[in-house]
């Protein structure tokens, strides 16, 4: 574990990879930490420069006081970059990860090289603003634990929850070891979610990926989310729901290795 003190309070985070490669900063979704990132940090690791980060109260990182607004979250990021001396990065997030990255695309896009966004809505409609409200609640009744149930059944496959598939044990753990001031700090952030209408401001290469059974983030919703974005591409990753990456990572990677290899191909040396 390495920390950083940022924004009044103190970030874990992580590099690995290749020294001498391109930036690749990774954010995960909410009630997870880096190590959602582990496989594939690994293998883009060969060529990029990876840096991972627990999310404000997420795994390691402190929890200050909420509520979070998204503008919280940028801050956060730009200012691990600052600490870092990190100028330009790719970016791979997903779910609220992927919305860190609208917001960095739209207001901070001399900082991108590109972005990779994962399961990740672009608006907070009515009934999505609930949900997380619903959540907030049900933690502070109960607890992170009383969450992992329901949150693995909306965000596998029936496959996937069927077989119990040791996934489930992983994500499990990081939504038990989430802080219930973490988790509902970044749930209101999520219910004021309102990226669409400044979607067509980010001009760096994009990827919109999801799940085809995410419930969430449907593949109907990132094709719309997709067309607002000048160039950008639109994949389904098939056998998988919200955690497309760890649910069907080799789909996964085989997307996001041909998206980052076309744009390394485009971009002069």
């Amino acid at each position: 574990m390495t920390f950083a003190a940022i924004n009044g309070f103190r970030m874990n985070y992580e590099v690995s990879g290749n020294p001498d490669g391109p930036w690749l900063t990774m954010s995960h979704a909410l009630a997870n930490n880096l190590t959602l990132w582990d496989h594939v940090a690994e293998e883009l690791g060969k060529e990029f420069r990876i840096l991972r980060y627990d999310q404000r109260g997420h795994g390691e990182t402190q929890a200050p006081v909420g509520p979070y607004g998204f503008p919280d979250l940028l801050g956060d990021v730009l200012a691990l970059w600052d600490s870092l001396g990190i100028l330009r990065s790719h970016w791979i997030g997903l779910s609220i990860g992927g919305m860190i990255g609208y917001g960095l695309g739209i207001h901070n896009s001399d900082r991108l090289l590109s972005l990779i966004a994962c399961d990740s809505q672009a608006i907070a409609p009515p009934d999505y603003a609930a949900y997380f409200q619903k959540r907030i609640d049900k933690a502070a009744a109960g607890g992170m634990e009383s969450l992992i149930t329901p949150t693995l059944e909306r965000w596998f496959t029936p496959e996937t929850i069927e077989r119990e598939d040791p996934v489930l044990q992983k994500v499990g753990a990081m939504i038990r070891t989430t802080t219930i001031e973490g988790h509902a700090g970044c749930c209101e952030a999520l219910k004021t979610l309102n990226y669409a209408d400044q979607l067509g401001r980010i001009r760096v290469p994009t990827l919109i990926v999801g799940g085809e059974g995410d419930k969430g983030a449907p593949p109907s919703a990132l094709a719309d989310v997709a067309n607002l974005i000048s160039g950008a591409h639109h994949e389904v990753i098939p056998a998988a729901g919200h955690i497309s990456a760890l649910e069907n990572p080799e789909a996964f990677l085989d997307v996001v290795r041909s998206f980052l290899a076309d744009e390394a191909a485009s971009t002069p040396a």
